[in-house]
């Protein structure tokens, strides 16, 4: 019996690894590092820009910068890692510079979305302010008042 499983990395450019037998593999998720055996349950989880660090069933150990993606484990046998780049590499300190770079990249495009996330709501409480402005007549009153040519009961 064997003990290793398949490994596969995808992109949307390329396949970078198509069922490499491996023996372990090491990842990261939000929740700190974590390791995968054969005989995995299946499992699911976002990858940030990480390394990848696996040991093939020749006993080589591999390393893989991957950008934000997806690991999933099936079956115990299947690993797939799909993520928007990877860099297949032995230079552990050369692969580390450019996931500090696809980190830093992340940052970058998260301050941008919660500064534009804060300019649509101030845009937002100022179109509302406009509109309930108390100088407009019975936009506050509630409940609000009937005229006397409305459909009232009287």
């Amino acid at each position: 019996m064997t003990k290793t499983f398949r490994l596969t990395i995808t992109t949307p450019m390329e396949l970078l690894l198509d069922q490499v037998p491996v023996l372990s593999l090491r990842a990261e998720d939000e929740s700190g590092s974590f390791g995968i055996l054969k005989g995995h349950t299946d499992f699911l989880t976002v990858l940030p820009a990480s390394i990848l660090r696996w040991i093939s069933a020749a006993g080589e150990t591999r390393y893989c910068a991957v950008g934000p993606g997806l690991l999933t484990v099936s079956g115990g046998d299947q690993v797939a890692v799909s993520c928007r780049k990877a860099i297949l590499g032995d230079e552990l300190d050369k692969l580390e510079a450019e996931v500090r770079e696809l980190r830093q990249g992340e940052a970058d495009l998260d301050r941008q979305a919660r500064v534009e996330q804060m300019r649509l709501h101030a845009n937002a409480v100022r179109q509302m302010m406009r509109f309930l402005r108390p100088a407009r007549p019975g936009m506050l009153d509630h409940p609000p008042s009937v005229t006397a040519g409305g459909k009232g009961g009287e």
